[in-house]
This record gives C-alpha cells, structure tokens and sequence, in this order.
C-alpha cells in the first residue's frame, strides 16, 4: 500500500451482502461513466471469469498472490473464500486529482484511513426482509448462509466524518440518484452531508435521506 493521498477523493462502498452495492455502483457509472473527473475502477477478484454481477477481472489464487507480492494491489482482503484486489492505478488517478469509486470491504477501513486523507465512506443498508428477498432471489446462498449473513447485516454499524448512508430498501433507481448526489458533493463533510439531508428549522431545507 501506498503513501497518504490529498489530491482525488477515495469514494469506496461498503454493506453486508445483498444490500445492492454492486447494482448501485453500475447505475452510478451509467450515469456518470463518461465524466472525466470519476473513475469506477474494476475489482480484481480470484473467482472464474463471467459469473454474473459486477465487472471484474478474474485471476486465479496464485496469480493473484503474485500480483499481490509485486505491489499490484492498493488494497486487498480476503472474504468468503475469495481474494480481492484494487489495482495500485488507482493511486495515479487520485493524485491526478480524479474520484475514484470502488466497492471494498469494511475489514480494510482501518488501512484506508490510515492512507486515504481526502476519502468518503458510503455504508449501504437495507431493511432484513428486503435483505432475505434478495439474498433467495440470487440463489447463490443456502439457507444456513442467508441466516448467516443477515445476522453479520444487523450488526452492520459504521460511524465518523467520513462516512454517509444510504438506505436502500426501494427502487433502484432511487437508490442509484442518491449515491450520484453523494458522489456530486465532493469536499463536503459528514456534518455539512448530514445538514443538506434535514430540514431547516423554519421549513425551507431540503430534506434528503442519503
């Protein structure tokens, strides 16, 4: 992992899964895919190519733990028998001044704030039935998984400046317009993010739920 960055700002996504990070990221990237100031990079991942959800790009694990030896990776972790990396040009793009938004796991958070000054961390939630709903929808868990996992998804908690949440029990298209807003606030803190989602005391905010 690299030094502390200042220039760009590191927007990564973080949530139990389920919660729709990766849908959310891609209707984002539709949106502002061709802005030259946002990148979404891809997530280096050891699972074979072409499984479905978001775009990856697959290595097996020993091509991966070469990747990881030679400095490839800005940051990596290991979940749920997988290996994840994001690729080390992401630190050319922030110092090049550009936002670049990823999907990370909440393990490495400590590591990220310790490298990443200009950052914002989104924490995604949903409610456990729409949670349930989706996870039996995707078919990729059993049941003692999907019990699993909404246990981990109750104790989903983050908190500090730095962070923003987005609630996303609804349609997503919804979902996706609040992610780009948070996206489109960029230098803004948690506090000045959390007075533009409430209303003024005398009624003339705007009230937002991010």
């Amino acid at each position: 992992m690299g030094g502390t960055f200042h220039s760009g700002r590191l927007v990564v996504v973080v949530g139990p899964s389920g919660v729709g990070k990766d849908s959310l990221l891609a209707g984002a990237r539709a949106v502002l895919g061709t802005d030259p100031t946002i990148r979404f990079p891809r997530r280096v991942v050891t699972r074979a190519p072409d499984l479905g959800g978001e775009d990856y790009i697959a290595l097996d694990e020993a091509s991966f733990e070469a990747e990881q030896a030679r400095g490839a990776f800005a940051l990596s972790w290991a979940a749920h028998g997988l290996l994840y990396g994001i690729p080390r040009s992401i630190d050319d793009d922030l110092r090049a001044g550009i936002q670049v938004v990823v999907n990370v796991s909440r393990a490495i958070l400590p590591d990220l704030r310790r490298l990443y000054a200009n950052r914002l961390i989104i924490g995604v939630t949903a409610s456990p039935n729409v949670l349930r709903q989706r996870l039996e929808a995707r078919g990729r868990e059993t049941p003692a998984d999907i019990v699993q996992r909404l246990a981990r998804a109750a104790a989903f908690d983050l908190a500090g400046e730095d962070v923003a949440m987005l609630a996303n029990d609804g349609p997503l298209d919804q979902g996706v317009t609040r992610l780009v807003s948070l996206l489109l606030e960029p230098g803004q803190s948690g506090a000045e993010r959390e007075n533009l989602r409430s209303p003024k005391p005398d009624g003339t905010g705007t009230a937002r739920q991010a």
